[in-house]
């Protein structure tokens, strides 16, 4: 399976100006090696065939006749193919000569598409030899022995996708073609482009390039003119860029002389599901007058062997590079802060009371409450902390809690909860023994109901631990650690809660403080609520149960974030982990737990205390993800279990 995804590529040949024959020669080996890669659409830069700074030269009768001669030859060439090709040419239509693109495939011309807009500025001087495709009165033409018409709006139409065209500097006006092209229904813009390049003129490429697909919710191949253009006045630096909603997916090396070809999958599935959510998108299509459109079909593509080549990381949730995490983290870090000081000065609540168990969730609420009063100028001493140990608190995580809190200075309550479960398992008659879920989920509602009445004891106000990665998974006793006045935590993943305390701890002056929060980081995650081990160490880790919150982490994105299936996100998560990390059954059995796990426990986020959002992934009921609690998991069991 395919799961949505189509190969693209650009190549980029060497080229020689006015020298058609060499260069229809050098783009049918680029095609040759696009074939072999299983390429299903290749885009060559802006008048490839004849060059791009061919100048006067295209007002020569031989030049425009021999590029014609080439592009049969390269029909002729793909005439066993159903890969999609897309070539620039200068055809002459009536008393102009139109900037073209040529889509072929199977050796037959699909369609042609003009450039709209003509740079004609400093060293530009388009309108010297083209008409704009706005400007012409008769668009059809005899080429190559057929009958076509040239556009500036076609959609191409394949079972896999839509695609457009766009050409050079149209990709720079106020409201390129692209934008119009995209909102008609194309997931994909092809750039043909000649840019000279220039000191800092890479980087503005770039930009315009990723927020253009990033607008129109789409992929971008680019394909920049190279090595063999006339360098009289310019240099032409062979760009390649593929990009997918505003993320690289694959570049080449600037500045080579050899020819090159970048690929990379689009995941057009992807596109129309963030097309489909986005209203903003939608109905700015609605808008769009499709009546100068034309829509094409071209020939079914077969299905080539599938191997995706495009990064995917285990992570989803945490950027790569170190720079970007420690940005991440204090943005994030401070959208926690600044949503509860407004529900602190909305409440004219003084103090707030976090139930600190020494674990990574209670420490990121301890250090969001902190960040707070400190953002508020408020005394530190009216944050209330309090470690409740019960059966299962090991010596490691109650010190660490009772540390952590005496270096940040706060308020510090210890109430035990042993004695009080044991008299409510005498209440309802039963055998404190028997260590099952009533044994568990008592000792988490004995301590919400602690910290909720010493809130009204103080008028303060109870702030909750839990994650999105335990909300997703319904990882939560109802009515127990489930509920709090205010949820800081509520929208971060577990995978990402790690990385904000270690952010936390670096630019820490107290070197005690530092290191009490590595060790909290370096704890196994458990709720210690099984009596631990004869050696002291904690007995029940919330992975050996429920799974690896990486894994979860990983499911939890493409779910919420893509909408995908779960065949899909089995194959993304074989490809992104490997089987040096987690074997297939191992996944399988993961993600069926998931899925399980995620409709079942719907009933405990329908309702959710009130918590800020900081990243794109959210299950509040109020906005980001409303179910039923009543849905059935059927379907999405039944596609795990066929894996």
């Amino acid at each position: 399976m395919k799961h949505g995804f189509v190969r693209v590529g650009a190549g980029i040949p060497e080229i020689r100006v006015a020298d058609t024959q060499y260069n229809v020669e050098e783009i049918e080996k680029l095609i040759l090696k696009a074939q072999a890669q299983g390429i299903e659409i290749l885009v060559t830069p802006e008048l490839g065939l004849t060059g791009y700074t061919c100048q006067d030269l295209f007002f020569q009768q031989t030049l425009l006749e021999e590029a014609e001669v080439a592009l049969m030859k390269l029909m002729d060439f793909t005439r066993s193919m159903d890969m999609i090709i897309v070539v620039g040419m200068p055809l002459a239509c009536n008393t102009g000569l139109a900037n073209c693109a040529v889509v072929l495939q199977k050796g037959k011309i699909q369609g042609v598409v003009a450039k709209t807009y003509l740079p004609n500025h400093k060293e530009c001087a388009e309108k010297r030899w083209f008409t704009s495709i706005h400007d012409f009165k008769e668009t059809k033409l005899w080429l190559c022995g057929d009958l076509v018409e040239i556009t500036q709006y076609r959609i191409f139409n394949t079972p896999s996708c839509s695609f457009a065209i766009e050409i050079g500097q149209d990709l720079t006006a106020p409201v390129p073609p692209s934008s119009q092209l995209a909102m008609m229904g194309a997931d994909i813009i092809l750039i043909l482009s000649a840019e000279s390049c220039l000191a800092g003129k890479d980087e503005y490429l770039r930009s315009l390039v990723a927020s253009q697909s990033a607008r129109c919710i789409g992929g971008y191949v680019y394909a920049g003119a190279g090595f063999g253009e006339s360098s009289t006045d310019l240099v032409f630096s062979a760009q390649a860029l593929i990009y997918e909603n505003g993320n690289i997916l694959a570049e080449n090396l600037p500045f080579c002389t050899e020819p090159q070809l970048v690929f990379s999958e689009i995941d057009v599935e992807h596109i129309r599901n963030e097309r489909r959510k986005n209203r903003i998108f939608s109905d700015s299509a609605k808008m769009q007058d499709t009546a100068n459109c034309i829509f094409i079909d071209t020939d079914m593509m077969a299905n080539h062997s599938f191997e995706l080549s495009r990064p995917y990381s285990k992570h989803p949730f945490i950027p790569e590079n170190k720079d970007a995490l420690d940005k991440r983290t204090e943005e994030i870090y401070n959208i926690q802060t600044l949503g509860l000081a407004k529900r602190l000065k909305h409440t004219n609540c003084k103090s707030v009371i976090i139930g600190i168990s020494g674990g990574l969730d209670s420490t990121l609420a301890l250090i969001v409450a902190v960040g707070t009063y400190d953002r508020l100028g408020l005394n530190r001493k009216d944050i209330i902390g309090v470690t409740m140990p019960g059966f299962g608190t090991t010596d490691r995580t109650y010190t660490n809690a009772i540390t952590l809190m005496k270096q940040l200075g706060i308020s510090i309550r210890e109430i035990s909860i042993k004695d009080a479960c044991l008299q409510h398992f005498k209440d309802i008659s039963h055998n404190p023994a028997k260590h099952d879920v009533t044994y568990e989920n008592s000792q988490a509602r004995e301590r919400t109901q602690i910290l909720m009445d010493i809130a009204n004891q103080v008028n303060g106000m109870v702030i909750g631990t839990g994650d999105l990665s335990e909300l997703a998974l319904g990882w939560a006793t109802y009515n127990g650690d489930h509920m709090s006045m205010y949820s800081v935590n509520g929208s971060v993943p577990k995978t990402l809660v790690r990385h904000i305390v270690a952010w936390y701890a670096e630019v820490q002056k107290s070197t005690t403080t530092r290191e009490i929060l590595k060790d909290i980081i370096d704890t196994p995650i458990s709720p210690e609520l099984i009596p631990a081990h004869e050696s002291g160490e904690i007995k029940q880790k919330t992975e050996d149960l429920v799974g690896p919150y990486e894994l979860h982490d990983f499911f939890l994105y493409y779910v919420l974030r893509c909408g995908f299936r779960p065949s899909k996100i089995y194959m993304l998560a074989r490809y992104a982990f490997g089987e040096n990390e987690y074997d297939d059954a191992t996944i399988k059995k993961w993600l069926s737990v998931f899925c399980r796990r995620f409709f079942n426990q719907q009933f405990k986020r329908s309702c959710l205390p009130d918590g800020p959002k900081v990243g794109t992934c959210g299950l509040s009921p109020r906005g980001d993800w409303r179910m039923p609690s009543d849905a059935s998991s059927a379907s999405w069991l039944k596609e795990c279990e066929n894996l």
